[in-house]
């Protein structure tokens, strides 16, 4: 079976993306470490944050320096959500909560790209483990995820 960074390798090339993944032995469990690791500003990491709809997946890309309104988030699915739990997050997507990529989930996903993304220039995700981050712009996650751009930072 191929590990998760393996998968997100997979997603990002078939889709023609640069395999951009990078390795960081010290890790990058928060964005303040990832911010660290790659040598960025923690608005650069576009951290993955899974919420669920029932049993669907809503996975939010935000930049490291905000916090998600959940409320928001719900507002730009129309639909409510609440957030999902770690072992939810594995069994659904996959991915250890630490790791979730924006893309390579073994389900099916409606992702949510906050728009304070935008403007930055390059964005660090994660890619799988807590210790894999690849570069990437918000134009390119916006085509690799088929996500919805949407203002769903906290005020």
């Amino acid at each position: 079976m191929m590990d998760m960074v393996g998968k997100v390798r997979q997603a990002l090339l078939a889709s023609g993306h640069e395999d951009s993944i990078a390795e960081f032995p010290a890790g990058t469990h928060s964005a303040a470490d990832a911010a660290a690791a790659v040598g960025c500003s923690v608005a650069q990491i576009a951290k993955s944050i899974v919420f669920r709809a029932g049993e669907h997946v809503i996975l939010v890309v935000a930049s490291g320096a905000h916090r998600i309104d959940r409320s928001k988030v719900s507002a730009a699915i129309g639909q409510p959500v609440k957030t999902a739990d770690a072992a939810w997050v594995r069994s659904k997507t996959g991915f250890a909560v630490g790791g979730v990529a924006p893309i390579g989930h073994d389900c099916q996903v409606t992702t949510v790209i906050d728009s304070a993304l935008l403007p930055l220039d390059p964005l660090w995700a994660a890619a799988g483990s807590p210790m894999h981050a690849f570069r990437t712009t918000a134009e390119l996650l916006i085509r690799l995820t088929n996500g919805t751009v949407a203002d769903v930072r906290q005020a």
